[in-house]
């Protein structure tokens, strides 16, 4: 395993980081099936694992937590904060209160007096980034963080949080967690760049595009669905015009993998991984089958020919739909944000 720098930090992180939201409730219920997974993955030389307080109820913090029991020093532990765990207004979002508050929990749920990566899961239009960043900059002069980044934020968003963190003398968010994959390539535009520019890392999720790179979505293949197409139907819906060219562009992929005589899995965690940008892809297995169909894209080279002809089929920087992108920010989702108020 030949270990990177998370950006530019000095802490060593495997290529392949193991990505927990699929242990638990919202994947492998199973909390001894998905430790040996975690002792899997451990034994095969990872030692990234990221999850978030908000995958399955925290569930899999629970499970992440009790399977490095022994081993938690030797490991970089990642989690995330900001997404909704009740009804309560106060228990979400990226406020100083609720940072805070949720990262007891956490330490707590994971059973460790130290978190080495604490992300911002999304940006808050409604919270100055000034009170974000002095939160979590407290929390590491405390020692209960070593680092903080961020997630799916946009240009803009990564920007403004290094130039506050610099003016307002806060810890700057060493790392951008965003999505990406021969499908998903939006972030090569400005985000990537933008990372690059600050000394960033790069952790993208869903290398695999969600399940469309696991090489049964294939045009004429029957029962096309996905266990996560309850919660996000418009990334899987074929209705949809974008999803269609998806699955053309998909199945295009599938047949240049088997060309190259490769697997599609190990082919789009290959191209993710050789982007300069990137430090480390995220991995999410919900199976031992589905670590093991992944854990040998390491060893994994495309050459230019192979990276020309996915360019071809994907052209740099495209999402297919608006929903890929992971993120819709409140200006363009919420209309009252667009509209002036009418007077009568």
């Amino acid at each position: 395993m030949k270990y990177r720098n998370l950006g530019s930090t000095g802490v060593k992180v495997s290529p392949l980081c193991l990505g927990a939201m699929m242990f638990g409730g919202w994947g492998n219920p199973d909390h001894d099936d998905s430790a040996r997974i975690i002792h899997s993955a451990i034994d095969a030389g990872i030692n990234f694992i990221d999850t978030a307080d908000a995958y399955s109820g925290g569930e899999s913090e629970e499970i992440v937590g009790k399977a490095i029991t022994g081993q938690r020093d030797s490991l970089v532990i990642a989690t995330k904060v900001h997404f909704p765990v009740s009804t309560d207004p106060n228990q979400q979002g990226n406020s100083r209160r609720w940072i805070i508050q949720e990262c007891e929990n956490s330490l707590r749920r994971l059973g460790t007096d130290y978190i080495d990566l604490y992300q911002i899961h999304r940006p808050d239009p409604d919270v100055a980034i000034d009170e974000t960043l002095g939160a979590l900059t407290d929390l590491v002069r405390q020692g209960k963080i070593r680092y903080l980044g961020s997630s799916t934020f946009p240009p803009s968003s990564i920007v403004e949080a290094q130039w506050t963190a610099e003016r307002r003398q806060r810890e700057r968010f060493v790392c951008e967690q965003p999505p990406y994959s021969m499908l998903v390539r939006g972030i090569e535009g400005e985000v990537l760049p933008t990372c690059q520019k600050y000394g960033m890392g790069v952790i993208p999720w869903s290398p695999l595009a969600g399940g469309w790179l696991s090489g049964k979505w294939r045009k004429g293949a029957e029962n096309l669905t996905s266990r996560r197409a309850e919660r996000l139907p418009q990334r899987y819906d074929l209705s949809l015009p974008g999803n269609q060219a998806k699955l053309d562009a998909a199945t295009a992929l599938g047949d240049l993998a088997e060309k190259a005589g490769i697997s599609l899995i190990h082919m789009a965690l290959a191209f993710v991984l050789q982007h300069p940008a990137v430090t480390s892809a995220i991995i999410g297995p919900r199976t031992q089958e589905h670590f093991d169909s992944q854990i040998g894209a390491i060893d994994v080279t495309l050459d230019n020919a192979v990276l020309d002809r996915i360019d071809e089929i994907v052209k740099p920087g495209t999402n297919f739909t608006w929903s890929d992108a992971g993120y819709e920010p409140p200006s363009l989702a919420e209309s009252a944000r667009r509209r002036s108020t009418v007077r009568d």
